[in-house]
């Protein structure tokens, strides 16, 4: 089974982020920073698939501090020599897609073939809306916003995600969208220099772009979608050949998912499909949860839970939450000893024929000893117990 991490980056233990403002600290990043290299070597040595970064911004409180995944990959890529570094994921939405392709193009090169891309589609309005002003008035669309907000969302999503891929692959591009003209209409280019040795101008005026560098990795690099929970992403990650990465979901929501997406790609059943655990691995089932009590459950009921993310685990017939002791046993977590842990991943295996998982990782919120202890041991005691 491949695993990959999913990185939080705050920079404040609770205790830290309780007294307000962290996000100010100089001296807390500096210490998630020199934590995170270490984490990374580890996990390198230890032959994890890959680290992957969340984007958001403003986030003064020092919860997810990751304003630029892209960057935090190469911070990653220069130090490490066969882990991968991705993003789960680039917010299409706030950006520009052609930014977005040279940028992960670029990342592709420097690290010698190793990133990933994903892309997401933003749900925090209070920096997607200033973020996505400059492409046409976009919003964050948190689960269940209304309709007008997330249709114009995922179409502006939809529409950047094929221009990154049309940079991605072809030599000469243009493009005639609802948000994106390319190239812009009437911009004049007469240089003689393109007609000698370029391309893309007719009659001194510019027709098509050339987006440079190609990413190293052909076509392109491998393509997430985080945290897919619908019908309507799931086939379209199906559709584009994106491996969709579930959040964690009531079991009835997960076989539903997984077989809506093998259904729209013709594919085995799990082939495409990743989940997201939170992983917390101590000596002790009760240590390990006073652990997850201070980083994962602290993160969820402050961060997640008002943006409505625990909606996913209520049965969608009855409206029951699944409860913390049926998400243990059935492999929704990975937090616990290694005995436990390795349970829990073999549940995992036995419920959904999946092959990749995300650990979530809360680097920041636990310590850099707990973190280290944590990727160690899944690696070397509960990945060989369990199949993988």
């Amino acid at each position: 089974m491949k695993t990959s991490l999913f990185f939080l980056p705050s920079i404040g233990r609770k205790s830290e982020i309780i007294q307000g403002m962290a996000g100010f600290r100089g001296d807390l990043y500096s210490r998630m920073l020199a934590e995170l290299s270490e984490q990374a070597i580890l996990a390198d040595d230890l032959g994890y698939e890959s680290i992957n970064f969340t984007e958001h911004h403003f986030h003064i409180e020092g919860i997810e501090l990751s304003n630029n995944p892209v960057m935090l990959d190469l911070y990653v890529a220069m130090q490490t020599k066969r882990i991968k570094v991705g993003q789960l994921g680039i917010v299409l939405p706030a950006e520009n897609p052609i930014r977005v392709a040279e940028n992960i193009a670029m990342l592709d090169h420097m690290s010698g073939g190793r990133a990933c891309a994903g892309f997401a589609r933003g749900y925090q309005r209070r920096w997607v809306d200033v973020m996505a002003q400059q492409t046409h008035g976009i919003h964050g669309a948190v689960p269940g916003a209304p309709k007008d907000i997330d249709d114009a969302n995922r179409a502006a999503f939809e529409e950047c995600f094929q221009i990154i891929k049309k940079c991605w692959t072809e030599e000469m591009t243009s493009f005639d969208g609802k948000y994106w003209k390319i190239p812009a209409p009437g911009t004049p280019w007469d240089l003689e220099t393109t007609d000698k040795w370029g391309a893309g101008v007719e009659d001194g005026m510019l027709k098509q772009i050339g987006v440079v560098p190609k990413p190293l990795q052909k076509p392109h690099p491998e393509i997430f979608q985080p945290f897919s929970s619908t019908e309507r992403s799931i086939r379209w990650c199906a559709a584009e050949g994106v491996v969709a990465v579930l959040p964690p979901l009531h079991p009835k929501r997960e076989e539903f998912l997984l077989d809506t997406y093998a259904d729209a790609s013709g594919r085995p059943r799990g082939e495409g499909v990743a989940v997201l655990r939170t992983l917390v691995i101590a000596d002790t089932d009760e240590e390990a949860q006073a652990l997850a009590e201070d980083s994962a459950t602290f993160a969820r009921n402050a961060w997640f839970e008002p943006f409505g993310f625990g909606r996913g685990l209520e049965d969608p017939d009855t409206g029951e939450r699944y409860s913390p002791e049926e998400m243990s046993k059935s492999g929704h977590m990975l937090i616990g000893s290694p005995d436990t842990v390795t349970r829990q991943l073999e549940a995992i295996r036995e419920r959904l024929p999946v092959d990749w998982v995300f650990a979530w990782c809360y680097t920041g919120l636990l310590t850099n000893e707990v973190m280290l202890r944590s990727l160690e041991s899944y690696a070397t005691e509960v990945l060989p117990r369990a199949g993988g």
